[in-house]
């Protein structure tokens, strides 16, 4: 599988648009560009997003009463060039109905280890990440801490089964 996009230099500054073989588009800028996102940030969108779409997709299939669910990522960088991520912290919160929390956590964990294609490349390199988990429900508000990749493959399902 290929994936391919194109990002263009809107002419000033440092605004780019990226947009993809679908034609979906995301703008772009440096640090005084308002209303866009950084290269940077969006590297945790994707890894928000993707984790996301894993866990819903599995809970939906698990029947679970899921009412809100949202995904938080906040990324501490290097201070130094080149500047990645050196561990992040995705916060997944679900709010529903008679939620059963292993199941979310599993939800999360299938994600995390084995379907997630930005979180695993992430925690390929040097990044560790961190998955927590808050439900919300009418027995009251649980947290816990899911599981934790990275970095060098540890906790990815691939590299264990090699």
């Amino acid at each position: 599988m290929e994936k391919h996009i194109t990002v263009r230099w809107g002419g000033s500054a440092l605004d780019f648009t990226g947009t993809s073989d679908e034609g979906a588009t995301v703008a772009m800028g440096g640090p005084d560009a308002a209303g866009v996102f950084r290269p940077a940030a969006l590297v945790l969108a994707g890894l928000a997003g993707c984790t996301g779409m894993d866990a819903i997709s599995i809970m939906t299939k698990k029947r679970l009463q899921v009412e809100s669910y949202e995904v938080e990522a906040t990324g501490t960088q290097r201070d130094e060039h080149p500047r990645f991520f050196t561990h992040i912290v995705v916060e997944h919160v679900v709010r529903g109905t008679a939620i059963d929390d292993k199941a979310v956590a599993r939800a999360v964990e299938l994600s995390a280890r084995k379907y997630c294609v930005v979180g695993a490349n992430l925690a390929s390199g040097d990044t560790e990440i961190n998955h927590l988990l808050r439900v919300i429900d009418e027995q009251g508000e649980r947290s816990c801490d899911c599981l934790t990749i990275g970095p060098k493959g540890k906790g990815l399902s691939h590299y264990e089964d090699a």
